[in-house]
C-alpha cells in the first residue's frame, strides 16, 4: 500500500506542480508582462469564456515546470535505486519528456481551464471556488493525457484522484495561509 501511495504521488507531480505554477508566475514581477488572458477577453453567451485568471503565463509557466520535474524523474529513476524503486514498473527511459512533460501541463491546465468555462456559464465568479471540481480538473485532465503514454491499474488512478484531491485541500490552505490564495479553498 505504501508503494502505491508513493506512486501516485510520484507520477503526477510533474501536473501537480504545473497546476500550482500559474499561482507562483503570478507572484514573481517579471512575468506581469506575460499576464494575458488565453481567451482574449472574449465572451461565449455573454460570459467570458475563461476569465482572466486563465492566462498565457499560466499556462507556458505550467509546462516548463511539468517537463523539469518529468525530466528530474527521469533521471531519479535512471540513476538512483529509490527512483526505480518508486517508479512501480513505468519505464521513465522510454517516456517522451519533450513531449509528455508539456502535455502534462495541457493536461492539468486544460482541465482546469474546462472547469473555469463552465463555472463562467454557470454563473460562478472568477476565483471563487467550486467544490470538488476545482480540485479534480487537473488530475482528470492529466490521467487523460497520460493515456497516451502509459495504461496503469485502475486502483493506481484511483489512488491518484484520492491522493491529489487531498493534497490539492491542504495546498490551497496552505497557500492561503501564506497569502498566495484569497481564500482557503
Amino acid at each position: 500500500m505504501i508503494q502505491d501511495i508513493l506512486f501516485a504521488i510520484w507520477f503526477l507531480l510533474p501536473a501537480a506542480l504545473a497546476n500550482a505554477a500559474p499561482i507562483v508566475a503570478a507572484a514573481i514581477p517579471w512575468l506581469k508582462s506575460f499576464d494575458a488572458p488565453i481567451d482574449n477577453g472574449r465572451t461565449f453567451r455573454g460570459k467570458a469564456i475563461f476569465g482572466p485568471h486563465k492566462t498565457w503565463r499560466g499556462l507556458i509557466s505550467g509546462m516548463v515546470v511539468a517537463t523539469c520535474i518529468l525530466w528530474v524523474q527521469q533521471q531519479c529513476v535512471a540513476h538512483t535505486t529509490w527512483g526505480s524503486s518508486i517508479a512501480g514498473g513505468v519505464d521513465y527511459q522510454a517516456l517522451p519528456v519533450l513531449i509528455l512533460g508539456p502535455l502534462f501541463a495541457i493536461g492539468a491546465l486544460g482541465g482546469d481551464v474546462i472547469e473555469s468555462f463552465l463555472k463562467r456559464q454557470r454563473g460562478i465568479a472568477s476565483g471563487r471556488s467550486w467544490v470538488p471540481f476545482d480540485q479534480l480538473d487537473y488530475i482528470i485532465g492529466a490521467i487523460i493525457i497520460s493515456l497516451l503514454f502509459v495504461r496503469l491499474s485502475l486502483m493506481s488512478y484511483v489512488w491518484m484522484i484520492v491522493l491529489w484531491f487531498l493534497a490539492h485541500l491542504l495546498a490551497s490552505y496552505v497557500g492561503w495561509r501564506i497569502g498566495l490564495k484569497k481564500a482557503p479553498i
